[in-house]
Formats: C-alpha cells, structure tokens, sequence
C-alpha cells in the first residue's frame, strides 16, 4: 500500500466534470462536504442548468468544460471526477498528474488510465476508478461475501464455489421493449457486441455474442434474464477468492426484464450484421423511439450471490440492491454518484492512499463503505444462510 504520509493533502476543492444521466445526489452530497465544488459541462449554462435541477444553484460553480479550461484551475490537492465516456479519462488524469491534482471516476481501469498509475502513485495522487453501481457496489458486496465464507468455511482445499454478479437498470412500469435507456445507446449496443469470458462448470466459457447465453435468473421470487459480460475472469484475483477454492461458476454479468431477449430479436439480428455505420444509425433510431422522458422511472437491480461447498461446511450469501428513480433523480444516477462521492469523501479525508483504488478493495473495508452508503439512503439486503 502507498504511503499515506507522502500524498499530495486534498485542498477541499471537486471538479465535477459532466453532468449527464449518472450525475444525482452524490454531487449534492460533496456540496455538503467539500469546500468548494465546480460542475464542468458543455457550455456554462448547461451548468447552470443542472445546478438548478439538482437544486444546487449557489451551491457550485458552472462552469463550461474543456480541457484546457479545466487544467487552468486546478490547484494542487484538487480532486477531479470524470463522468465523461471511459475513453476520455485518461487525458484528464494526465492533467492531473501534471497538476497534482487526485482523480476519480466510476468506470473500469482503461489501459490508458493504468499506464499512468505510477507516474500518480510517484506523485502522490490517488486514482480512484470503479466506484459506482456496476463496477462499484458490486464489488462491495462480492468483498463482504467472500470474507464472510471465508469466516464460515476457511480457506482448506477442496470447497467449491459459485459466484454470480448481475446488474441492470430496466424501466421500472414493463414497456413492449423491456428497457429504458439509462445510458448512451451506442454504447449498450456496442457492450453486446463485445465477447464474454466467465466460469461455467468449473471451465472457462467465451460467449462471442453475449445475448445467445442469455438465461432466466430468479432474484427475491421475480424473473429476470441475465447474460454474461465483459470478461469476468479476472475479477477472480481482483476480488481475492482463496487458491484452495474450485471455482465452478463465475460470472458478472448484465440484468434484463423477463421478456428482453424476444423483445430485442430484430435488434441482435442488426448487431449480427456488425456494420459499425449502421450499428451508430441504430442507436439513433432506438433513442428516437424508445425516448427516456421526465415521466419515466427507472429501476436499478444488484444481485450478487455467493455458495461455497466445504468438505464439512457450506455457506450461503447474497446481497440485493432494488431501487426506483423518483422525482428527484433517477435510480441510476443514484447509485452511481453516491457510492462515487462516498469515495471522493474519503480522498478528502485523507483515508484513501496514494496510487490505484477500486472501491474497497477488502471485505472489512467493504463493511464500512456499505454502512455508510446505507446511512445515505442506498438500500440494499444481506441473506445468509449456513
């Protein structure tokens, strides 16, 4: 672990770059905490805009975003957080860097982002990625579980394990489409086009189009349809599972209403084509006809379970998180930008190290994250059973 006496001490001040579909409470909630919050988005009276629509007029500063804008006022011990597209990240972290100024994000690490770890962790910087909904919370409760089997049942050779992670948000009242769109459509088409490597019958798995290992997926009594995503493979050593484990099936993964996969049929009929022109024009047409209104709410649904099978002792565990967007803000950008402020929190207090961060990256550490985001109003379940 980096040393905590050797990083740059926050200044108090967050730049909150783009303000799109994730951006909720969370930012409201850094206003109550930080000294001095900037909303960076198209142009200053988008800012404006969102500023009033999150009822933070006054209580952050618009500003219109650009790179070069932004680099201009950072000051050392600033923190930045990206809600821009994943592909963007990287170009702001090096302004960090050359700033030294923390960053944040909720997405994946990028190749780009981690080429530049060292060069933040030398400088004293914390780079805190993965810390929304999914990957985020997920990752929280996969944590919490693994550390709680592992109480159960040790870490002896010969127990068997199956972890499965499922995360979706669907549109809270069924339509005919089965989906809401809660981020951008091109990149929800071009996920599925992308191959998925998982855990099945103790076996590595790739699904070159994800939806054909589509499957029904029971969560609290409802149906639901869920298939494999992105590679999951490496979340095996991410997330710390025991090497005496046997791993039969492990799989992160994407969470539909039952329905979905009859629902999208002409759709994966396109995507089999792989046009990338006519993919782009789909998207278009999609947002156009399937339209997310102010009267829409969504639903956000978190499933992570856990089953490990001992020698001379099994456990059983898993968390649910169920949530429906009201009028304030949308399940989605409740999720995701309140478990993102909760970790910006943490590089304000200095409680985070310098260099990588995943969310929590231990279970004891996940256990605390957890009962602070539930005193925030982030409601989930914990099931266990022995």
């Amino acid at each position: 672990m980096a040393d905590r006496s050797a990083r740059v001490p926050a200044s108090g001040t967050v730049h909150w770059v783009g303000a799109g579909l994730s951006t909720g409470s969370g930012l409201s909630r850094l206003c109550d905490t930080a000294d001095r919050v900037r909303l960076w988005h198209r142009t200053e009276d988008r800012a404006a805009g969102a500023l009033a629509r999150l009822g933070l007029t006054g209580r952050a500063e618009p500003r219109a975003s650009t790179l070069a804008a932004l680099t201009a006022e950072l000051a050392p011990g600033d923190v930045v957080v990206s809600m821009l597209p994943a592909p963007e990240h990287a170009g702001i972290l090096a302004a960090c860097v050359r700033r030294s100024a923390h960053f944040a994000c909720s997405s994946y690490v990028s190749d780009a982002v981690l080429e530049q770890v060292p060069a933040a962790t030398a400088a004293g910087l914390v780079v805190l990625t993965e810390a929304g909904l999914d990957p985020g919370l997920d990752h929280l409760f996969a944590h919490c579980l693994i550390g709680r089997a592992r109480e159960a049942v040790g870490d002896d050779a010969g127990a068997s394990y199956s972890l499965t992670s499922y995360c979706g948000g669907v549109p809270a009242v069924p339509n005919d489409f089965r989906y809401r769109f809660s981020w951008a459509p091109a990149g929800v088409l071009n996920a599925l086009r992308a191959p998925a490597r998982y855990l099945q019958d103790g076996a590595e798995t790739v699904a070159e189009r994800p939806w054909e290992a589509t499957r029904p997926h029971t969560v609290d009594g409802e149906v639901f349809e869920v298939y494999p995503n992105r590679d999951s493979v490496p979340f095996v050593e991410q997330y710390g599972l025991p090497d005496g484990w046997k791993p039969l099936t492990f799989v992160r993964g994407t969470l539909r209403l039952e329905g979905w996969l009859r629902a999208w049929d002409a759709v994966f009929e396109e995507l089999k084509a792989g046009d990338d022109a006519r993919i782009a024009a789909l998207a278009g047409e999609l947002a156009a006809t399937y339209p997310t209104t102010d009267a829409d709410r969504d639903r956000v649904v978190l499933a992570v379970s856990l089953d490990v099978r001992g020698a001379g002792q099994s456990w059983s565990g898993s968390y649910l998180l169920d949530q429906v967007g009201d009028e304030e803000e949308s399940a989605m950008a409740r999720c995701v930008s309140r478990p993102l402020a909760l970790g910006v929190r943490h590089i304000l207090d200095g409680s985070l190290p310098a260099g990588l961060s995943r969310a929590a990256e231990t279970a004891a550490r996940s256990e605390e994250w957890l009962r602070e985001l539930a005193l925030e109003g982030v409601e989930f379940t914990l099931r266990v059973d022995q």
